[in-house]
């Protein structure tokens, strides 16, 4: 299975999501996000295959997001395409593509909507929590 994430070896969310892919026998693809930008045709493109609106992939908390005021409703998409180029960090992490669609994955087990269900074995993430139990059954 061809899998990319679109990650940030910094963030806790993006590691248990990575951690969660290779766990599940893939090495996907990885993309730093912030060393390699994806352009604005592969973020257009990304949201429109999640069928979510841009704005709902904004990261307010340890961005620039406020300052920039990014909050206005007014701004366009071109707008806000312009401040994420600007600003990588705006983009929110981690993002995943896998046959079986793209999505946002926070949080991280989202991630297992994505990857084949068969075979699963137990995990637990960095902070303890279990996602897949003893039985390979997920936890919600």
């Amino acid at each position: 299975m061809d899998v990319v994430i679109y990650h940030n070896p910094a963030c806790g969310t993006s590691r248990n999501t990575l951690a969660l892919i290779r766990h599940a026998g893939i090495e996907p693809h990885v993309v730093e996000y912030l060393k390699t930008p994806p352009s604005r045709a592969m973020i257009l493109g990304l949201v429109e295959r999640m069928g979510v609106p841009l704005r709902s992939l904004l990261r307010e908390k340890g961005t620039p997001f406020a300052e920039l005021g990014l909050g206005d409703p007014a701004l366009t998409d071109d707008q806000l395409l312009d401040a994420i180029e600007a600003h990588p960090v705006l983009l929110n992490r981690p993002i995943v593509v896998s046959p079986l669609g793209v999505k946002l994955c926070r949080p991280s087990e989202a991630v297992l909507d994505l990857l084949p269900p068969e075979g699963l074995k137990p995990f637990t993430k960095e902070d303890g929590e279990v996602v897949i139990d003893a039985e390979g059954r997920r936890v919600r």
